[in-house]
């Protein structure tokens, strides 16, 4: 009996611990939905995923604007510049062979878990290893997330510990008076 209430204890224990951290990942028309503050407004933004071999685009929509963000093989894995880009220039954008789009690169995530710091747009981001309280839950899970701060700005960012597709689930006090957080997941 003893040995019985131990095994649903420990069950109990192990499903609390595990049920806490949620990794998004993202498939083929994975949406990502975000709430972005821009410049003091504030508004929703769908992000619909077309993995096409090693490249990446996203499908965006927010507030009637259309387009489709072109992320290309070689910026996926080793681009180091974020393009802030809202979609309105044109209904299909390429973006530069080291540009990515609400996620870092794979070698740029690779850096973080290193050497726990990375270059993006020339900005060093250090992983923050103090325990964070302002991190991003979706549907009631805490995403599993490394919070970075830039040196050189107050720039704060959360990124998924996914080292495929590492999105930004957060950014904060961003010079550029773009901020945004991932609020909803449907795969």
């Amino acid at each position: 009996m003893k040995n019985i209430f131990l095994m649903i204890l420990f069950c109990i224990v192990y499903q609390n611990g595990t049920a806490q951290n949620y990794v998004p990942t993202l498939k083929n028309n994975t949406e990502l939905n975000y709430v972005c503050k821009l410049h003091g407004q504030t508004r929703t933004l769908s992000l619909i995923a077309q993995t096409a071999g090693d490249g990446l685009t996203f499908k965006l929509e927010t507030r009637g604007v259309k387009s489709s963000i072109v992320m290309l093989p070689e910026a996926v894995k080793n681009g180091n510049a974020l393009s802030f880009n809202q979609g309105e220039y044109a209904p299909v954008l390429n973006l530069k062979p080291a540009e990515t789009f609400f996620m870092i690169s794979r070698s740029a995530y690779q850096d973080l878990v290193k050497n726990s710091s990375f270059v993006y747009n020339n900005t060093t981001y250090v992983l923050d290893k103090n325990e964070d309280k302002n991190g991003v839950s979706v549907d009631g899970k805490l995403i599993d997330a490394l919070h970075v701060i830039a040196q050189i700005d107050e720039t704060e960012m959360w990124i998924v510990k996914n080292p495929e597709f590492p999105l930004i689930c957060k950014i904060i006090k961003n010079p550029l008076g773009i901020n945004f957080t991932l609020v909803k997941v449907v795969d």
